[in-house]
């Protein structure tokens, strides 16, 4: 297993383009792979010794492994809304997770099931806070630059009929969950193919769903009521491929945003028995998982899950050779957001956050390492060197890279092209800081510059410590030097300062008002 390159080796390893390099090649189809919740340390390329992932790590090894890239928010919408429009959570529009109908506050789940079903019978409830219309996005500079588009997957920035469906904001062709609240469940009774309901073999089974009064917790056969017969991501791998076929004649922009291995964690029963196996895994039923269905074996749930999707990498890859078309597809494979800490996800058992802490309070919906630095890999088929690089990037560089490479002009946002450093040419720029802020929880604040690394917490109560982390000598962020380095807390606050802006999408939830130290 190839170990990920020191910070002082990674210079030497930065890649260049096969072949000649004075012109501009043909450009490229770009597969962009967004897993959900993956954590830094999920894949065996980034050091996991448990899950197999043999084809995303036979990609790496003949790619880039970034070791320092991170997620522009620590929560899937406010993540996904940075991918497509190039902006970092202090200027997007999108800050948060807020459901386009919000349940009630304090709703418990014995009351839920008319929640479900009001949303499952009304596509006019589905999904989540969305963009403004006309929003410029990824998706649309490429297919305005010639590119077919499509996602296949979650989408979760504005429901049907919302003006910011997947169809509005630049894709040619749409499949998966429009609502990240429906996406909870592996096997839902209909997924949506641009505007039209495609109902499934599955009967409809909201996510609230418990065992049956009376069965036995220690049964694996009293869980068959949620593993029903069509597995979304089987669905959503179908439709990818086809997709990728019918458009192989021509650059196309895929972006591949599997639910895996974000909660309720299911997977086929055959894959499940295989970790049960190779783990020694004891029943360990969850039953009471919040808004995600009971799971009996959630440690080889989640293995299987990440397995399930490599193996359709691998899938993948050899239509793409079939075709003719690996050498000129550009795959990136990162996640939206580091691991969550729930009782459907395992993330301590399995090290998710690789050198990083991921435990409750330090993965998911948090600005702490765990939580922002993401598993981020570049394939190329055989133009790059392979090799790692610590270039320090974010999300936001998405949209100034694929344009790049497609020969367009992306709008201005916060990001960098990485294009320069793929094509194997001379003037890479750099970021001089990255920062975020995110309202969850009790709001936080966060910026990175160089080694250094300070974080404010509490901010919607009036935190303004920031604390100071190097990450070079502290990458779990045990040591708070604020005190003895005065003089860059002074200067960090200042980028905070230049880089927050209030939301212009007026939504109060998104909102976090930073009171600056005096």
């Amino acid at each position: 297993m190839r170990r990920l390159a020191t910070r002082a080796a990674a210079a030497a390893l930065l890649p260049l383009a096969a072949g000649c390099t004075d012109r501009q090649p043909e450009r490229p189809n770009i597969i962009f792979l967004l897993f959900d919740d993956l954590g830094y340390g999920d894949m065996g390329c980034y050091g996991q010794e448990m899950i197999e992932t043999p084809n995303i790590d036979a990609l790496a090894a003949k790619g880039l492994i970034f070791t320092d890239m991170y997620t522009a928010c620590p929560l899937s919408a406010p993540s996904r809304c940075s991918i497509m429009t190039g902006l970092h959570s202090g200027h997007s529009q999108i800050r948060g997770n807020d459901e386009r109908w919000a349940r009630p506050e304090g709703m418990v789940l014995s009351e839920a099931d008319w929640y479900f079903d009001a949303i499952h019978d009304n596509p006019g409830l589905e999904g989540q806070w969305p963009l403004a219309p006309g929003t410029s996005t990824v998706a649309s500079v490429l297919r305005d630059a010639g590119y077919r588009t499509a996602m296949i997957g979650k989408w979760g920035l504005g429901g049907p009929g919302s003006g910011s469906a997947p169809g509005d904001m630049g894709f040619d062709y749409f499949y998966g969950f429009n609502c990240q609240m429906l996406a909870h469940s592996y096997y839902p009774d209909y997924l949506w193919e641009n505007d039209t309901k495609v109902f499934t073999r599955n009967a409809y089974m909201p996510v609230n769903r418990r065992l049956d009064p009376g069965a036995d917790p220690y049964d694996i056969r009293s869980y068959d009521k949620f593993n029903q017969k069509d597995y979304s991501c089987d669905l959503m791998y179908d439709k990818l491929e086809k997709w990728v076929d019918a458009n192989s004649g021509g650059p196309f922009f895929l972006m591949w945003t599997t639910t895996v291995p974000h909660s309720t964690v299911q997977a086929p029963e055959e894959e499940v028995m295989y970790y049960i196996d190779k783990l020694k895994e004891e029943k360990t039923p969850v039953t009471d998982g919040g808004w995600y269905y009971p799971v009996l074996y959630p440690h080889s749930a989640y293995a299987a899950m990440i397995t399930h999707i490599d193996r359709q990498v691998g899938r993948l890859v050899e239509k793409l050779k079939e075709l003719k078309i690996y050498d000129n597809t550009l795959i990136v494979i990162s996640s939206d957001n580091g691991p969550a800490a729930n009782s459907n996800s395992p993330g301590e058992y399995f090290n998710s956050g690789g050198p990083f802490k991921c435990r409750k309070g330090w993965g998911k919906s948090c600005l702490h390492e765990g939580g922002i630095r993401m598993p981020f890999i570049v394939s190329w088929g055989s133009r790059l060197k392979p090799g790692s690089t610590d270039y320090l990037g974010q999300f936001t560089d998405l949209m100034p890279t694929f344009a790049e490479l497609a020969g367009a002009a992306a709008p201005q946002g916060d990001g960098i092209s990485f294009a320069p450093m793929l094509l194997g040419r001379k003037g890479q720029r750099n970021h001089g800081h990255l920062y975020w802020e995110f309202p969850g929880g009790k709001g936080w604040v966060a910026v990175r510059q160089g080694k250094w690394k300070g974080l404010v917490q509490n901010v919607k109560e009036g935190g303004s410590e920031m604390k100071l982390y190097d990450l070079e000598a502290d990458p779990r962020e045990d040591n708070n030097l604020a005190a003895g380095h005065p003089e860059i807390v002074e200067r960090l606050w200042s980028i905070i300062e230049s880089e927050h802006s209030p939301v212009p999408s007026h939504n109060p939830k998104f909102e976090l008002e930073i009171t600056y130290p005096q």
